[in-house]
């Protein structure tokens, strides 16, 4: 920890020295020389796309995970949107998602020319809750995303039921997931079909990047189309008559979501690491809890007893009633102190293109008052010791300082 900490109580915004000289982000990527080296090989490799890199990397998470099947993709938001085609999500069509989300978890309906349907989250674990996604369905209603919102997951077995009751394909958002169980199973091989990120931000990281996980072998086969162009090589698919060996047939319209080679290698090689990275993100998520759960100013986010998460993200969320200021006024404080946050998330249903689609505040009151609240602080397994410690002094300092 930082020793130039003159006075604990003033924060730097009032004139005291920060907890720390250096800026410390919410979160930073964990590249090693041997994730680099596996990138390198694929440059000097004859295939830079749709190489064996691509193969290598699908079979890995398969392995990791337990699914039948996984399909490379670009990123996660291609990821919904063609697990939505397969699906059959289509023009009048509703699909139930979290208003607390990046945004791609909704607009994948938009992108299928259907229409999200936001369910609120369970104030304590801020996952989406399985009695308002019963409430929200309708003779409409296709497919229900949930998120594991933070790295860990909802009531899936609770949700899975619900769409078994009404004939709903379950899509899991596991964008902040992998490395996570639940009831001892991994995420990937619960829902009808899971999608994964590989975001610069996630626990697992190809810059880019993204995968659909399926037991399904008809989803399979629909979700390789959708990820390039419609188009297929796969002879038992055809419907003409086979030209010679350079032949492929166009079945369907689709985009093109193809994930490069480069970026499939170092996903590969970070899968490596998982354990390790999973681990160590506990370990921090273990030593916040420890710590922030003294303070009354603050609420800890709950965890599900069924899923034991690799926490992709760790949400504070102040008590405003017990302390002088706001989340905005904390948040900059923070920042004062050189620990830079962020917020996870804006509720969608916020923005001025959902707002023009006819949505309005106050459908998710739990969703919209943990906004209010809750600031994202810096968690990824590179942290040292020393940070997690500075991170923590500097909420205390602030806590101290605001106390009402």
């Amino acid at each position: 920890m930082s020793d130039n900490n003159n006075d604990k109580r003033i924060p730097a915004i009032c004139g005291g020295s920060p907890v720390r000289s250096k800026k410390l982000y919410y979160s930073h990527q964990d590249v090693n020389e041997k994730d680099i080296q596996a990138v390198v090989d694929v440059l000097k490799s004859d295939y830079l796309t749709t190489g064996p890199a691509i193969t290598d990397m699908e079979e890995k998470l398969c392995k990791v995970t337990g699914a039948k099947h996984a399909v490379a993709i670009s990123n996660d938001t291609a990821a919904l949107h063609v697990a939505c085609l397969a699906a059959g999500v289509g023009p009048g069509d509703e699909v139930i998602t979290t208003p607390i989300t990046f945004a791609a978890s909704a607009n994948c309906a938009f992108y299928c020319g259907a229409r999200p349907v936001f369910a609120d989250i369970d104030p304590e674990t801020y996952q989406i809750d399985p009695d308002d996604i019963e409430r929200k369905i309708t003779s409409k209603t296709k497919a229900v995303i949930p998120v594991d919102y933070t790295g860990q997951t909802g009531a899936l077995d609770r949700i899975k039921e619900i769409c078994k009751k009404h004939n709903l394909v379950m899509i899991e958002d596991a964008a902040h997931s992998i490395g996570t169980t639940y009831k001892g199973k991994p995420v990937g091989t619960i829902a009808d079909m899971s999608t994964f990120s590989f975001h610069a931000v996630k626990t697992i990281t190809g810059g880019e990047g993204g995968a659909i996980l399926t037991d399904d072998d008809e989803y399979y086969k629909k979700l390789l189309l959708f990820r390039t162009h419609g188009i297929t090589r796969d002879t038992s698919l055809m419907e003409h008559e086979i030209d010679g060996p350079w032949y492929y047939e166009q079945l369907c319209l689709a985009p093109n979501y193809r994930l490069t080679d480069m970026q499939a290698a170092l996903i590969s090689s970070q899968l490596d690491r998982l354990d390790e990275f999973v681990a160590r993100r506990k370990e921090i998520r273990k030593r916040y809890d420890e710590a922030f759960s003294k303070l009354p100013e603050l609420f800890v986010q709950k965890e599900d007893p069924d899923s034991d998460s690799c926490r992709h993200l760790y949400i504070l969320r102040i008590v405003p009633e017990k302390l002088k200021v706001g989340r905005k006024e904390f948040f900059d404080a923070l920042g004062a102190e050189n620990i830079i946050c962020n917020v996870h998330y804006i509720p969608t249903y916020y923005f001025p293109y959902y707002e023009k689609q006819g949505y309005k505040k106050g459908l998710c009151p739990n969703a919209e008052k943990l906004y209010d609240e809750m600031i994202t602080i810096p968690l990824y397994a590179a942290m040292t010791d020393e940070d997690v410690e500075d991170v923590i002094a500097a909420v205390e300092k602030l806590v101290d300082y605001y106390r009402a």
